[in-house]
């Protein structure tokens, strides 16, 4: 092995692989007939990038009819998986995943002295992102922790609060990337013959915004919590929803609900893919979004008469019940002779009147269960907030890659898949 330096303060080591430890490296014997013989194809050399440095490899290749090609040494040496060790990919995804790829190469350059193109770092990072679904998927990642652990100190029942939710990512459109095609394809023409054959070409979306979805689960200290998200549609996160309820083993806990914002299509995923739920509970905040429209159509905006209404509606559903508060919204209502603003009491009684069961406020703050979704309103911010930079496009996979990224750190799970990564790599 020999060592030496050069510029940007780098140590490049080249290694030459002699040894051949007993089995481990190949040929192996020969036998079966002609056709099972390794045949030797010589020597070749591969670069490998460690956050200590690059090294180069010497290794011999293996060359067999039915199999193919096969490198020994580099599975020896875990190097096959990728030219890129666990600790240069998860620094390239610490940077990428808070600023843009091209900031992430430049401090990766000079903070870590990782010597990346920008191009390189979004290929490193897209590529770990779907690593992560994969492993998710094939259950390598699973929640560290089940339903059974979300106790108050270490007493009482086990409760298991859940929230879903959706939230629109910019797309890149087919017209823009047209024109991003054009303008590259201008400036290749001088040297289009030393150009490669390019890749097949991913179609761009026909809107400029798709809307996201994710799950969440978590308990009343946020001590445990742990969220998911998809491109997908509804019946997507509905599958995923079940999945995930199961690595947690949600229908083992004493209590378990969901706050959300009433969508409907959250409302059928909740009843049709969790049916173990003690309870699906509305929201208060997007009820008091509601009214606060309805008070500034009715009376006004900025009017003490309005505010004062939407605050005793606000108490009338706790205290009272929804089935009360649709009673003073009809009273009003029939109170007024004007078009537009019964057509904004409709509106509100429209939005109630479909969800009472979730409206019981009184009953479940007696339980002691939460009426608001603050936290599952947070995950969407921190999931989404890089794919939202000024500017920024992406393609469909591409960004549920960078989403899911941004949900094991979230979930807790960020170191657990590096030692995933450093362990397939030994």
């Amino acid at each position: 092995m020999q060592w030496r330096s050069f510029a940007g303060g780098f140590i490049k080591r080249r290694l030459t692989c002699e040894c051949r430890p007993k089995g481990l490296l190949f040929p192996p014997e020969a036998g079966g007939g002609e056709k099972a013989v390794w045949r030797n194809k010589g020597r070749q050399r591969v670069t490998y990038l460690t956050i200590n440095g690059r090294v180069e490899v010497d290794r011999v290749v293996y060359w067999q009819r039915e199999k193919g090609t096969i490198v020994p040494a580099d599975t020896f040496l875990g190097i096959a998986f990728s030219r890129f060790s666990p600790g240069v990919r998860e620094l390239s995804c610490r940077e990428a995943s808070s600023s843009s790829f091209k900031q992430a190469s430049e401090d990766l350059a000079r903070v870590g002295q990782i010597d990346l193109s920008v191009e390189m770092v979004r290929q490193l990072v897209e590529q770990e992102g779907r690593r992560v679904l994969e492993a998710q998927k094939n259950y390598d990642l699973v929640p560290g922790w089940t339903a059974q652990e979300c106790r108050k100190k270490d007493e009482g029942p086990s409760c298991v609060i859940t929230g879903a939710d959706g939230v629109k990512v910019p797309m890149i459109t087919e017209t823009e990337k047209q024109k991003r095609r054009d303008n590259r394809r201008r400036k290749r023409k001088s040297f289009r013959s030393s150009c490669g054959r390019r890749g097949r070409k991913r179609k761009g979306s026909d809107q400029s915004y798709k809307e996201f979805k994710l799950v969440a689960f978590y308990d009343s200290s946020h001590d445990h919590q742990y969220v998911a998200g998809t491109s997908g549609d509804h019946r997507v996160l509905g599958r995923l929803m079940r999945r995930e309820a199961g690595s947690l083993r949600l229908d083992q806990a004493d209590v378990s609900y969901s706050v959300s914002d009433g969508a409907e299509w959250i409302r059928r995923q909740y009843q049709s893919q969790l049916p173990m739920l003690t309870a699906n509970i509305l929201d208060y905040f997007h009820l008091r979004d509601h009214l606060i429209v309805a008070a500034r159509t009715v009376f006004g905006e900025e009017s003490p008469q309005g505010a004062a209404w939407r605050k005793e509606m606000s108490g009338c559903v706790i205290e009272k019940g929804p089935v009360e508060l649709l009673c003073r919204i009809r009273e009003l209502r029939q109170s007024l002779r004007s078009p537009v603003k019964r057509q904004a009491l409709d509106q509100l009684t429209n939005y109630v009147a479909p969800r009472v069961e979730m409206l019981n406020y009184k009953e479940f703050l007696s339980k002691g269960y939460e009426i608001g979704s603050g936290p599952t309103e947070s995950f969407c911010k921190t999931l989404t907030g890089r794919l939202k930079g000024s500017g920024m496009r992406w393609d469909k996979p591409n960004a549920e890659a960078l989403m899911a990224l941004a949900a094991i750190r979230q979930s807790n799970l960020w170191k657990r898949y590096w030692k995933l990564q450093q362990a397939s790599a030994a």
